[in-house]
């Protein structure tokens, strides 16, 4: 009798890319970490959830003080998946591995992780193929996170208290926008936030930021544009 011996099938490696938020402390990092603070307290659950990567290389910091750097994150349950910029003498076992040769998200292909990584805000949400734009024909709910470092964002509807925009370009919002605006997140400085009703938590354009108690209410409720001018976050009512 025969016995036919089937071949056992290749072990197979696939590559996917997830997007990370960087986070470059610096010095005085005591300052750094009240800022961070006050973006923790001023929007809740901003970090929650989400793979961070900590860039070190304004700080240079000595193995106690990298110890010391990731035991703030650890308090403030930041989770670090990674460091970049750190010397490899002081990085210990223990600690998250170091991270090198990253790229822009906007280089990298993350239409599929995207959309199995953050909630989306609907079924009717999609993005035609002849363009980068990403369509939500609809509200977004508190607590849903849309990410597209690919293009522009334009939700037809609101943008709910506790919800999240994030877009490597502007962000059009054609109702209220109560909860985060995120534009540029990939180095777009020319991105702006348009919306018909301005009651936001935090808007923020290429990695500039402000917050609800940043802001005032001399905006608030009405029809805002938002864009940067060098180191500044302008806002402006639409005519």
């Amino acid at each position: 009798m025969t016995i036919a011996v089937r071949p056992r099938p290749a072990l197979r490696f696939r590559g996917r890319s997830f997007l990370a938020l960087v986070l470059a402390p610096e010095v005085p990092l005591r300052d750094w970490l009240e800022d961070l603070d006050a973006v923790s307290e001023r929007s809740p659950g901003f970090f929650s959830g989400r793979p961070i990567i900590a860039d070190v290389s304004n700080l240079k910091p000595s193995k106690s003080e990298l110890k010391f750097l990731l035991a703030a994150f650890k308090m403030r349950n930041i989770r670090i998946i990674g460091l970049e910029g750190a010397a490899p003498e002081n990085v210990e076992p223990d600690m998250p591995p170091q991270i090198n040769g990253g790229k822009p998200a906007g280089e990298i292909d993350i239409n599929e992780a995207a959309e199995n990584a953050v909630a989306a805000a609907s079924p009717a949400a999609h993005s035609p193929a002849d363009d980068k734009t990403l369509m939500i024909e609809g509200s977004v709910r508190s607590g849903q996170s849309i990410l597209h470092p690919e293009g522009d964002v334009t939700v037809l509807g609101s943008v709910a208290s506790g919800a999240e925009i994030v877009a490597g370009g502007s962000i059009h919002v054609y109702g209220a926008l109560r909860g985060r605006a995120i534009a540029g997140c990939t180095g777009n400085s020319r991105a702006r936030i348009f919306c018909r009703k301005f009651e936001a938590e935090l808007i923020a354009v290429d990695g500039l930021y402000k917050t609800a108690d940043d802001l005032g209410t001399k905006f608030h409720g009405q029809p805002v544009q938002v864009n940067l001018d060098g180191d500044s976050i302008i806002l402006k009512t639409l005519d």
